[in-house]
């Protein structure tokens, strides 16, 4: 049960959000993944969880009308904020000119096609995503260094990423977020947190990128991995040699009988090839990788 300053803290938020919102004739699309935080006590939990210092440069994607992106200037040195919606841009720019804040950058852009250099100023992300982009946006985020994310995604979305070998949710997104980043779950924000209310909780996730890759030792080896991962994982309760003939087409081969073949003529593989994906760790699969490399067309 929340407490009576949870619950005042978050009638305050709402308040403030809704007379914004009406201000401006702005009515919230959800297909748009326009879902507003209107629970200050989460949006306290979520800054708590980055540590914001003035010597952090933070990243917003999909920073709204500002509901994280002014309470995180209080504390940074600086925040850059990307908003793709024309309107809610222009309102969000309005309120940090009202406001007099000077550490606030506002860039009116799709985050999948900004330059990643913008990225490489800031040291922290800390964002609400929208989240129809959640998958390239963090795989974008991966292809810099920072120090850590602080990040709102669906919660079957986070489930996926957290997942370990063998659970339920274990996927093509969790081996291919293995190697990169250490991923931690730190809290879940029930649908009542926001406007107008989507279907689903949501759940505040925790990216600290691995900073050496031993793994990969090339772009080549880590597209091959992303190959394989691609290959198997929609048929994860396969052995693992029929979900390569099934996905025969992602390695270059049109015939089944060829790559079967192929497979069954190399013995190192036969270990592999019996296990099912949802069985098989990214360790493994990027063995497997290494030893089907010879024999991938694309």
């Amino acid at each position: 049960m929340k407490s009576n300053e949870e619950n005042i803290n978050k009638n305050s938020l709402a308040n403030e959000t809704k007379i914004i919102l009406q201000k401006h004739g702005i009515r919230l699309n959800k297909n748009l993944g326009q879902n507003y935080l209107i629970d200050d006590f989460k949006r306290k939990k979520i800054i708590n969880f980055a540590e914001i210092s003035k010597r952090d440069t933070i990243l917003e994607v999909g920073p709204g009308i500002g509901t994280l992106t002014i309470e995180m200037s209080k504390s940074a040195k600086k925040i850059i904020a990307i908003e793709q919606d024309n309107k809610i841009f222009k309102i969000l720019s309005e309120r940090v000119k009202d406001e007099e804040i000077d550490n606030i950058e506002i860039i009116n852009e799709d985050a999948l096609n900004v330059d990643i250099s913008i990225f490489s100023e800031c040291n922290k992300i800390v964002s609400n995503l929208p989240y129809q982009i959640s998958s390239p946006i963090t795989f974008k985020f991966l292809e810099f260094d920072f120090d850590l994310a602080i990040l709102m995604y669906q919660k079957e979305f986070a489930n996926r990423m957290i997942a370990k070998t063998g659970e339920k949710n274990y996927s093509r997104l969790s081996a291919m977020l293995h190697f990169k980043t250490d991923i931690k779950f730190l809290d879940n924000v029930s649908p009542q947190s926001f406007i107008p209310q989507p279907k689903i909780y949501s759940s505040v996730i925790k990216l600290t990128p691995i900073k050496n890759e031993k793994y990969f030792l090339n772009m080549e080896n880590e597209r091959d991995y992303s190959k394989i991962c691609k290959a198997i994982f929609p048929h994860k309760n396969k052995k693992i040699r029929n979900a390569l003939i099934d996905s025969r087409n992602i390695l270059g081969y049109n015939d089944k009988k060829s790559l079967k073949c192929l497979l069954d003529s190399n013995s190192s593989l036969e270990p592999f090839l019996a296990k099912r994906a949802v069985k098989t760790s990214p360790e493994e699969i990027l063995e497997l990788t290494n030893l089907i490399k010879p024999i991938i067309k694309l």
